[in-house]
C-alpha cells in the first residue's frame, strides 16, 4: 500500500517546492516553525477534513475551496503561451459546472449526510489534481463528452430558439419603452402649454 502511494507523495512534495507565492508562504511558515511543509499541509488538510464533517458554514468552505485554486490556476492559464493548460482548466470548468448543476437538485438531500461536504471536496480534489487521469478528464471523457456530441443538434436548435426569443423581447422591450418615453414627453408639453395658457389668460 505505502509503495503504491510513493508516486502520488512525490507528486505532492513536487508541487509543494515549486516556486510560487503559496510555496513562498509555506517557505516562511517552515523556517519560522522548523516543521517541514509537507507535514503543515498534511496537518492543514486533516484539520480542513474535520472541519467539513463537523464545522460551521461546510457547504460554503467546499465550494469556495472548489472555486479558488481552480480559478487562480485559470488566470495563470489564460496569461500562459501554453494551449493544455488552457484544455485542463477548460475541462474542470464543465465538469464543476455540471457538478454544481446536478447538486442544486439533490443538495437538499445530500446535505443531510454527515461525511457530504468532506466528500464533496475530495471530488472536487480528485478533479483539479496536477495528474492526466484527474476526475476531470475521466468524468469528461467518459461522460459529458459523449452526451453533448450526440445532443449537440437538439442543444443547439433549442440555444438559437432561446437566443431568438430573448432578441424579439428585448426588441418589444425597447420599443415600448420608446414609446412610453414619447408618450411622457408629449405630456409634459401639453402641460407646458396648458401651463402657459393658464398665465396668459391670468
Amino acid at each position: 500500500m505505502a509503495a503504491a502511494l510513493e508516486p502520488y507523495k512525490a507528486k505532492f512534495e513536487k508541487v509543494l517546492y515549486e516556486k510560487n507565492a503559496f510555496t513562498d508562504l509555506l517557505a516562511q511558515i517552515e523556517e519560522k516553525t522548523g516543521v517541514k511543509r509537507t507535514y503543515f499541509v498534511a496537518g492543514f488538510v486533516a484539520v480542513l477534513a474535520l472541519w467539513l464533517i463537523f464545522g460551521y458554514a461546510a457547504a460554503f468552505l467546499s465550494t469556495f475551496l472548489g472555486f479558488v485554486y481552480p480559478a487562480y490556476q485559470s488566470v495563470k492559464a489564460i496569461e500562459s503561451v501554453r494551449k493544455d493548460d488552457d484544455t485542463q482548466w477548460l475541462t474542470y470548468w464543465v465538469v464543476f459546472g455540471t457538478f454544481s448543476l446536478g447538486e442544486f437538485f439533490t443538495d437538499l438531500f445530500l446535505s443531510w449526510f454527515p461525511f457530504y461536504y468532506l466528500v464533496k471536496m475530495i471530488f472536487l480534489g480528485w478533479c483539479m489534481a496536477p495528474i492526466e487521469s484527474n476526475g476531470s478528464n475521466i468524468l469528461y471523457h467518459r461522460f459529458i463528452k459523449p452526451f453533448v456530441l450526440k445532443h449537440e443538434k437538439e442543444i443547439d436548435d433549442s440555444l438559437d430558439k432561446v437566443t431568438d426569443l430573448a432578441s424579439a423581447t428585448l426588441n418589444e422591450a425597447q420599443e415600448a419603452a420608446k414609446e412610453a418615453a414619447a408618450e411622457a414627453a408629449a405630456e409634459q408639453m401639453r402641460k407646458s402649454l396648458d401651463a402657459d395658457n393658464s398665465a396668459k389668460l391670468d
